[in-house]
């Protein structure tokens, strides 16, 4: 990752001195370290949730008869991780009683995280949404809330587990472990389903309560990562005097410090953020109901949006981070930001031709090719935004503020399905990609200030 400095008379973008001169044989054999393997099986613990929640929910709630438009305004459950910073401070400082003592402050609140997702996981496998949706959701919401804690804990894990040159390498390994972990939640979910409904014709609740409590048991493989990893390196946190003072240090001080940092440009910065994944992350809850419409079956989907479109992501996070680490963050980010938008555009071809696994193959790829190197380009671009005395809670504000406007969006894409069709809805999301390029060109001129 490139983090160039400069007086304060001619301040240097991010990109503008040239990347560290490294060998390509070199670059990749970061990925060997025991820091990437920690990260891979760490990333398959914080990916497993997201698609339970809203992607492969979203399939097993159309399957079940519920219409559209109640399946977008459901995605809001996903609205959770955009919030996570208002309980970052609280990971970020407050210790567990019995845990902390013994794990350390990190390990402690993954394990924590970890535990309530399995149990809001087994919650939703016992309950049918065709009879008590309500409980449905409220479990929903207990495992996105686990999700989003575990991934503050773990952000801050990684962030301070290797220095700034290896955070792209170290984000290109978490994606990989999130997305064979999304490929388990996706297309595992739905290969367990389908075996388990056998002959059997239409919906049946009880192919979707077996999935679900594998992908619960499924978890347990973050909870011996966990257990069996080292804590980082504690940080002395100075004891407060009261709770005013608490508050300061673990709330206000944390953006009060990114704010001092970046000044006027904080607005540039954040406004990127805020809007950087609009067009995947609108597109992506019509994603599955879109499928069901079209006709393809469960092990269709399975085997090619979440299995071999998954492989494709990693391809490209490996490509982004590997790219991110010779070339500069900046530059692949742009380049992600170009390639997400463009590949909307495929999905509306796609819709105009109704049940082609031929196509369904090729957009899938070029779309997942995409957005895994853009996620991978982005993940390091907010790690060397934070400031390491404040990292899970600063972290957290950035891919909080990440999700928030795609989400609430998102929650009206079945709505403009139903007005409008698929094709037009696939249009409008490449759309709200052409703003994204205007900020990565004005954000690589602001200069990344850790002090």
């Amino acid at each position: 990752m490139n983090q160039s400095t400069s007086s304060p008379a001619a301040p240097a973008a991010p990109d503008a001195a040239p990347a560290p001169t490294r060998s390509w044989r070199a670059t990749w054999r970061v990925y060997r370290e025991p820091a990437s393997w920690r990260m891979l099986a760490l990333g398959f613990s914080a990916g497993l949730p997201l698609l339970l929640v809203l992607g492969t929910l979203s399939f097993w709630l159309r399957e079940a008869g519920i219409d559209r438009a109640t399946i977008g305004y459901l995605s809001w459950v996903g609205l959770v991780y955009a919030f996570k910073w208002l309980w970052s401070p609280l990971v970020d400082h407050l210790p567990l009683p019995l845990l902390t003592r013994r794990l350390g402050r990190r390990r402690s609140w993954l394990l924590l995280s970890q535990l309530l997702v399995m149990a809001g996981l087994v919650g939703m496998a016992f309950n049918d949404p065709l009879s008590s949706l309500q409980p449905v959701v409220w479990c929903a919401l207990a495992v996105a809330f686990g999700s989003a804690t575990q991934d503050i804990a773990l952000d801050a894990f990684r962030i301070e587990s290797a220095d700034a040159d290896r955070q792209a390498a170290l984000a290109a390994t978490y994606q990989t472990g999130y997305r064979l972990a999304m490929i388990w939640a996706g297309a595992g979910v739905l290969w367990i389903a389908a075996r388990a409904q056998g002959d059997a014709s239409g919906y049946l609740h009880n192919a979707w309560q077996v999935a679900y409590c594998a992908m619960a048991a499924s978890m347990l493989l973050g909870v011996v990562t966990v257990l069996l990893s080292r804590e980082p390196a504690p940080r002395a946190l100075p004891r407060a005097r009261n709770a005013g003072e608490w508050l300061r240090g673990a709330v206000v001080e944390p953006f009060a410090d990114f704010i001092r940092r970046y000044r006027w440009q904080a607005a540039l910065i954040l406004a990127l953020i805020a809007v950087y994944r609009i067009s995947d992350v609108v597109m992506g809850i019509m994603a599955n109901p879109f499928y069901v419409d079209m006709g393809f079956t469960k092990d269709e989907v399975a085997a090619v949006t979440k299995v071999f479109g998954v492989v494709m992501t990693l391809a490209g996070a490996f490509l982004g981070g590997a790219m991110a680490m010779r070339w500069g963050v900046m530059r692949v980010l742009m380049l992600g930001a170009v390639l997400s938008a463009a590949s909307n555009l495929l999905f509306a071809l796609l819709a105009t031709r109704g049940h082609d696994l031929t196509g369904l193959v090729f957009v899938v790829s070029a779309d997942n090719l995409a957005g895994g190197i853009a996620s991978a380009a982005f993940i390091a671009y907010l790690s060397a935004l934070t400031n390491v005395q404040y990292s899970a809670t600063q972290y957290a504000l950035f891919s909080s503020m990440m999700l928030l406007a795609p989400k609430w969006i998102a929650g009206f894409s079945g709505v403009f399905v139903d007005a409008h069709g698929y094709a037009s809805f696939f249009v409008a999301t490449a759309l709200l990609g052409l703003p994204v390029l205007l900020l990565v060109w004005a954000a690589a001129r602001v200069p990344l200030r850790k002090d």
